[in-house]
């Protein structure tokens, strides 16, 4: 059955980036089969079901690069947030995952997935922290998210879900060809990268993933302790590193890349490794971006850069454009330029061109015949769309997720009226606190306020 979402400002993000105004977009299926004039397509699908955007901007569904799907979403806003570099992670995020089971992971999942909709973010790579492929996968399927996921990949001495280095690339396989390309779900290899994974491991992936055909992703250099602990193994920098080992390439999405020098940056650009830029948890855990981030300058000179939103006790809220936001304000004053990288740029990272960084422009990103109907409706009955002005302006300095109306994934409306649609959003979040004091048991850390919280019932 056709489906006509009808009557709105249709921000395209094909090349032109072209703006229908008072537009329509026409879905067959899980694909857009037009866009364009309102008269004409419902001329053309006569008798489909209509979705009224009249008032309404309507922008392709939102990409998010780098998010920790479980782990942290129960616990969220449970981590202090004066802690010495890594204790957050070492000391409260690795034991937690830890600590998960089955259930937890498809909760936690889940509820990333609820807060990524709901905020018209329609595409997430999972960060590659999942313990049970099977359980998040099943809830990012029953709620209608787009995601790539993985497993823990690491093959330290200590630490959750580590193995030796063969065991770790077998799991990786397992998920891939599980979840293989092409699904609402597919799988991809993820490390944990940083310095806590061998060069045969990360050698290993990048060939798994050349082999299977999909994308690999890792975390590096959000801090100084990669380049520093890096040049005392190695004697090189970490992208030199990778470059030697023939890890880099445009399989490979590298989340963070805040401190990176002059080579480094050459090396990204010369490859096409893509990486996954996540402000606001370096704004909150303090790693540097205003001094060393270069993203805006990677973007500037042709390189494949994607927003991402990170953890829930780093990044903490799963909302790209508010994302994208911080991503320009960053770009122009870390240079006190204001005519460099607006919000027109902002919203491309935000949409085709996250797309592009994360191997998926053919598919998601812009509202384009032939693509797979991701779409987000924006009501703009608010104060901060009165009255209306430039589209993109209004939709990265003037809103965030709070406008979103109505989301729909591969042509399924999974959002309607800001509600999802698939799932009892408030049993979830019932059983979601009731496993919060268990999981920080099992971990074997306590949950603690800043202020004394006081009986007042």
């Amino acid at each position: 059955m056709v489906q006509i979402i009808r009557g709105g400002d249709v921000v395209t993000m094909n090349p032109d980036r072209e703006v229908w105004v008072g537009g329509s977009v026409a879905i067959d299926g899980d694909v857009i089969v037009g866009v364009g004039s309102t008269s004409e397509l419902t001329e053309l699908h006569r008798g489909a079901d209509v979705i009224d955007a009249g008032g309404c901007v309507v922008t392709p569904g939102m990409v998010d690069a780098h998010q920790h799907l479980t782990g942290d979403p129960l616990i969220r806003s449970c981590i202090p947030d004066l802690l010495a570099p890594g204790a957050s992670i070492f000391e409260w995020s690795v034991p937690v995952h830890g600590a998960h089971t089955h259930r937890d992971d498809h909760v936690s999942a889940s509820l990333s997935a609820v807060e990524a909709l709901t905020n018209g973010v329609t595409t997430t790579v999972e960060a590659g922290t999942v313990a049970h492929a099977d359980a998040v996968a099943s809830a990012l399927g029953e709620i209608g998210l787009r995601a790539t996921i993985g497993v823990w990949g690491w093959d330290i001495d200590e630490g959750p879900f580590t193995a030796p280095t063969d065991e770790v690339l077998d799991r990786q396989r397992s998920v891939v060809e599980s979840y293989p390309t092409g699904g609402l779900v597919e799988g991809w290899v993820t490390l944990v990268g940083h310095d806590l994974a061998s060069d045969e491991l990360l050698v290993g992936g990048a060939e798994l993933a050349r082999e299977l055909s999909t994308g690999m992703t890792m975390h590096l250099s959000p801090t100084s302790s990669d380049p520093e602990r890096y040049l005392e193994r190695t004697g090189r920098r970490p992208v030199v590193h990778l470059a030697d080992l023939g890890v880099l390439g445009e399989h490979l999405l590298i989340a963070h890349g805040v401190w990176l020098d002059d080579d480094e940056v050459d090396l990204l650009l010369e490859t096409d490794t893509a990486l996954a830029y996540c402000p606001w948890a370096y704004l909150r855990l303090g790693q540097g971006v205003c001094a060393h981030g270069r993203h805006a300058e990677i973007v500037e000179r042709g390189g494949r850069v994607a927003l991402g939103c990170d953890a829930t006790n780093a990044g903490d809220v799963v909302d790209v454009l508010r994302t994208a936001a911080l991503a320009a304000g960053l770009a122009r004053d870390s240079r006190i330029d204001p005519t460099r990288f607006g919000a027109h740029d902002a919203f491309e990272l935000a949409t085709i061109g996250g797309a592009r960084a994360i191997g998926l422009a053919d598919r998601i990103g812009s509202l384009e015949v032939g693509k797979q109907a991701d779409v987000v409706i924006h009501r703009t009955d608010t104060p901060g769309w009165t009255p209306r002005g430039d589209v993109g302006l209004q939709l990265v300095w003037g809103t965030d997720g709070r406008s979103v109306r109505d989301v729909l994934v591969a042509g399924r409306r999974v959002v309607a009226d800001g509600r999802v649609t698939s799932i009892d959003v408030d049993a979830l979040a019932a059983e979601a606190t009731s496993r919060q004091a268990s999981l920080l048991e099992r971990a074997g850390v306590e949950r603690r306020t800043c202020w004394p919280e006081r009986d007042g019932r």
